[in-house]
């Protein structure tokens, strides 16, 4: 008997040729063939009147033939054949397209099955191209994803050939399938592919929904435990209390609880492993200073490592005017430093004299010590690799990790993308923030925006126009080129002041000196690519222009948005885009609220989960059956019985979570080297 492990090619009727298409739809095993579940099915269990078909998907209809089959000759090689039949509700005429064998099956008469849709278009029932089957096939049968030469009833075959080979074995533990009262792995996977009835297809899908988010939350909790252990960085004392009194303004109660979150998991003796998630210009900086100052003042040294050296840089001021009145020593360590400073700084890091270091991928380099070394933050987490953040983890002995982001994330999500981290949410804004006004408007405006760019220059502040491309012919010509934008607009309308370019595609130091320069104001305008979505605050800037702004998620507009209103001026961004329908749908919510979570959320539903799952660093397996938004509930249960299963066996040890714990492991192993 064959097993799931087996290569695809391995299956009686696949072979090598066959094998290399089922790879292009992911399927390289046999038991990736049964978890390739069907995108639909054609129920020809049910049967629908003709006279209730109008405007439904496609149908089954039970009628009897009334007409002789006419032939029209359309063309050379082109042959309408049209019959009529009749139900009790009323009489339909069929066209069937250039396939005589199944025309000469119809018999005046005859009860026959149509599946197919109706013509929406017409006065009379019409259906063209149905499939058409005897009386008595009433199957539920699959429809699966397709490439390029794998047809849906290629695959339904192989599908049938691997259910009558293989076995299948139950993975989840008794306890979880007796307490959600599950049907059998076995009925699901033949189920979900050949349902009995709708009834067992329900059953099926139920089964396996639970399994896929319990499996995926297992596993996420499982990971986090192997990398727990034991720290000895145990930080008891909270100073808490005296960092706020150091600083110019007083914190808000979201922060607060953060930070009280993340000092009471640093007086633990398992090491902290936090997000920070907070939306743009909610103050997550205040409270990765507090941590830092926290970890410090219990007698240990504290690493905070941004994405760029301007950011580093801008953290490391912060820092150094909120504590320059104690005796904390603060260092700044960035590709850029000389070779003398960088060698004088790594000596004070490695003897203890520096307490907090801010810098790039610098502070990566292998000549690089920490002298005691207990807490590690990462701003900005999603643009670090993987690697990128375990090396930094490596320069102490176990010590906590903070990571921070600006980015939101729709709820339902973040049960899923942070199951290997807990989770503290900064939902408050700080006092005085201004909410920054919104428009969404099309290109016959453009002469208007540019004179409101003008009169905010005018005023003494500064503004971005941000463009999907950076150069002509990359994309489609209709969309505005950064570099094109920038000629046209420095040769033109904006020829009397100065304009910058930023954009993905220039040398870091370049990119660096253009931001300098926008943040010193020696720049009026910055016409950038989405470079700019994740910056240094410029006070200054209080308007945005976003060109093609149909061609961003929601999310992405938010972050972007997010570098303007930063200081006590009012602020506005302006969404340019021709799209009716993106301006209907998507870009009234940008013109309505401020707050990303509920932003995201909508996005979420706009765009489906695949863009919040599928570019992101956690190596997480897809979803193959569940959806993040009809299955919320399945998920938060799921969540907590993964949640009670590690409590109670952390590592997966005992013998009737062994199964489990191996289905897990295979799970994101194989997700992980994808």
């Amino acid at each position: 008997m064959a097993t799931e492990s087996d290569n695809i090619r391995y299956l009686k009727g696949v072979g090598e040729k066959r094998a290399v298409l089922f790879g292009k739809l992911g399927i390289d095993t046999v038991g990736a063939l049964l978890r390739f579940y069907p995108r639909s099915y054609e129920d020809w269990s049910v049967i629908t009147p003709i006279k209730e078909a109008r405007g439904l998907d496609a149908v089954c209809i039970k009628a009897t033939v009334i007409s002789e089959v006419k032939e029209n000759y359309i063309r050379k090689n082109m042959v309408l054949y049209k019959f009529s039949v009749k139900d009790q509700s009323a009489i339909m005429s069929v066209t069937i397209f250039n396939n005589k064998y199944a025309a000469e099956k119809i018999r005046v008469g005859e009860e026959i099955l149509l599946y197919g849709k109706l013509s929406t278009d017409s006065f009379y029932f019409d259906m063209s191209s149905p499939q058409i089957r005897p009386v008595g096939f009433d199957i539920i049968r699959p429809i699966y994803s397709t490439t390029n030469g794998l047809t849906s009833t290629a695959i339904e075959k192989a599908v049938k050939t691997a259910l009558t080979s293989v076995r299948i074995d139950e993975f989840l533990p008794r306890s979880i399938i007796e307490k959600n009262n599950l049907c059998s792995r076995d009925f699901a996977i033949r189920n979900i592919h050949f349902p009995e009835s709708a009834e067992a297809l329900k059953e099926a899908k139920r089964r396996l929904v639970f399994e896929e988010l319990f499996m995926l939350q297992s596993g996420l909790l499982l990971i986090k435990n192997v990398n727990r252990g034991i720290t000895p960085a145990v930080m008891p004392n909270d100073f808490t209390k005296e960092f706020c009194s150091l600083l110019p303004f007083e914190i808000t109660a979201a922060q607060k609880r953060c930070i009280k979150e993340a000092v009471l998991d640093m007086s633990a003796s398992r090491p902290m492993n936090r997000l920070i998630q907070g939306d743009v210009g909610s103050g997550k900086t205040a409270v990765a200073m507090a941590c830092c100052f926290n970890a410090v003042k219990n007698g240990y040294q504290a690493a905070l490592m941004a994405p760029t050296e301007i950011l580093a840089e801008q953290h490391f001021k912060t820092f150094s005017l909120v504590l320059q009145n104690t005796d904390i020593n603060i260092a700044l360590l960035t590709g850029s430093l000389t070779k003398k400073k960088k060698e004088s700084l790594k000596a004070a890091l490695e003897s203890g004299g520096i307490d907090i270091v801010i810098g790039t991928h610098a502070i990566l380099t292998d000549n690089v010590y920490f002298n005691k070394l207990g807490l590690v933050i990462t701003d900005e987490q999603h643009r670090f690799g993987v690697k990128q953040r375990a090396a930094l983890k490596e320069k102490g002995n176990a010590p906590h990790i903070l990571v921070m982001s600006a980015t939101p994330i729709p709820r339902t999500l973040a049960l899923i993308m942070h199951g290997d981290l807990d989770v503290s949410i900064i939902d408050e804004y700080p006092k005085g923030r201004q909410p920054i006004d919104t428009y969404a408007v099309n290109t016959s405006y453009r002469e208007r925006i540019y004179n409101f760019i003008k009169k905010h220059i005018a005023e003494g502040r500064q503004g971005y126009i941000v463009c999907p491309l950076v150069e002509e012919g990359e994309e489609e010509s209709a969309l505005v080129s950064a570099e094109q934008y920038f000629e046209e607009l420095k040769g033109g309308p904006f020829a009397d002041y100065t304009l910058g370019l930023l954009h993905g595609k220039m040398k870091p130091k370049d990119k660096d000196a253009v931001m300098r320069s926008f943040s010193a104001g020696e720049i009026d305008l910055l016409i950038a690519t989405t470079v700019v979505e994740v910056g240094v605050d410029v006070p200054n800037a209080a308007i945005m222009v976003i060109e093609n702004a149909e061609r961003f998620g929601l999310s992405q507009l938010h972050q972007l948005r997010g570098r303007i209103g930063r200081g006590g001026y009012k602020s506005s961004c302006i969404l340019i885009s021709d799209s009716a329908s993106a301006k209907d749908s998507r870009l009234s919510v940008m013109c309505q609220t401020m707050d990303g979570f509920e932003i995201a959320d909508k996005d979420l539903i706009l765009r489906g989960p695949g863009d919040f799952l599928g570019n992101r660093q956690h190596g997480l397996p897809e979803l193959h059956i569940a959806n993040l938004e009809s299955d919320l509930a399945v998920l938060r249960s799921a969540g907590m019985q993964a949640r009670e299963l590690l409590d109670a066996d952390p590592l997966l040890k005992s013998s009737e979570n062994a199964a489990f714990k191996s289905m897990v492991e295979k799970l994101l192993y194989k997700s992980n080297a994808n």
